[in-house]
């Protein structure tokens, strides 16, 4: 055996391990897109839910800032009617 064939069978070896850790890391790196996208949707979610939120307190916010304002009619009519 000379050299040539010595190297041949070098590079073949390190040519097959560097393809099957490739194949694995391609592998892993599928894996962590598939958890890095049901990630994305559930933070999409949680950010519907929080704007749901804020529209339902900005819808009554108005209402809310209403009542008050009638109550605080009401009560100073009453205690005018009172006196």
């Amino acid at each position: 055996m000379d050299a040539y064939h010595i190297l041949v069978i070098i590079l073949s070896s390190l040519l097959g391990l560097f393809l099957v850790l490739s194949i694995i890391a391609v592998v892993m790196v599928v894996r962590l897109i598939k958890s890095l996208r049901l990630i994305v949707a559930k933070g999409e979610q949680l950010v519907d839910a929080a704007e749901e939120i804020g529209n339902t307190f900005r819808h009554n916010a108005g209402a809310a800032a209403l009542v008050k304002m009638l109550l605080s009619f009401i009560t100073s009519s009453y205690k005018s009617k009172r006196k």
